[in-house]
């Protein structure tokens, strides 16, 4: 099995890390709101869509609106996710707003709704997955999201895309069916993009490979490819034996290795490969 030196962080510089996470995802998120969506009346969900809509109809400023509707929404996140996440959340719930205002004269990227509401979408989905990695959230619905896939386990991106519909409904009787219809292109881009960031850019495989020749093929995996392997208890349905079945995760550079490797010793081995979204273990990804 690959061998790897396990590093522990400080935890003094691991909060550290997680402000930082706040604070740049945060700006990413008021940025992508002020280029694309705010000019183009994209009410994609959110405490920001119920600003956007305010902002249409009333002249309200987004910044003063995201800040009102926070405060409550913040008081449930310390009671429900604890003081720690608490904290860290209201930093996310002021300067999200903050940097909102900042660039609110900001010249907008375009004027087309479609490109708003995608690109808009990707930056929004961004900033939330960053802000999400640092275990807080920037106030509103969004920290509403952490609550529910807290006690549910539903994805951050189906929780986002739950609570934000009914904004959505309104945004469609405010403006029009046509907006509300780039809203929800934002909307599951933003839910994508929030997933993606998540899970991470890299992919791996997990295989479970039934061979008449395991032991031949657990050594060559161990030694060959330096990957582990787990021997699991199988029994055919067919034959009414038992069949042991090995089960290891690669990287998608050595997939294509591993195959080669277990035809080459029993071409008549059974495999069978699935994505592996997130590997947290020795070997890959430190959790």
């Amino acid at each position: 099995m690959r061998k790897k030196r396990v590093k522990t962080v400080h935890p003094m510089i691991e909060m550290i890390i997680e402000y930082v996470y706040i604070l740049i995802g945060s700006a990413i998120v008021a940025v992508a709101f002020n280029l694309f969506l705010l000019p183009n009346r994209i009410a994609s969900g959110g405490v920001s869509g119920i600003s956007t809509i305010l902002h249409a109809t009333l002249g309200w400023q987004p910044a003063y609106v995201q800040w009102a509707f926070n405060i409550p929404l913040f008081i449930a996140g310390v009671v429900l996710l604890g003081r720690q996440f608490g904290v860290k959340t209201l930093v996310g719930t002021l300067f999200l707003p903050f940097v909102v205002y900042l660039t609110k004269d900001v010249e907008p990227a375009t004027h087309d709704p479609l490109l708003g509401s995608l690109f808009g979408g990707i930056g929004v989905g961004i900033g939330l997955g960053i802000v999400f990695r640092g275990k807080a959230s920037t106030g509103g619905t969004d920290l509403a999201a952490q609550i529910i896939h807290k006690y549910t386990g539903l994805s951050l991106g189906t929780c986002v895309i739950l609570i934000d519909g009914l904004i959505v409904l309104t945004a469609a009787i405010v403006f029009d069916i046509e907006r509300a219809l780039y809203a929800l292109i934002g909307l599951f881009v933003t839910s994508k993009t929030i997933d993606f960031v998540q899970v991470g850019f890299g992919y791996s495989k997990m295989a479970m490979i039934i061979t008449n020749k395991e032991e031949e093929v657990r050594a060559a995996i161990l030694h060959k490819i330096n990957r582990g392997v787990t021997k699991l208890s199988g029994y055919g349905g067919y034959t009414e034996h038992e069949r042991p079945v090995l089960m290891c995760v690669v990287e998608q550079t050595e997939f294509t290795k591993l195959k080669q490797l277990v035809k080459s010793i029993d071409p008549s081995a059974f495999v069978v490969v699935m994505d592996a979204a997130e590997v947290l273990g020795e070997g890959f990804k430190r959790a």
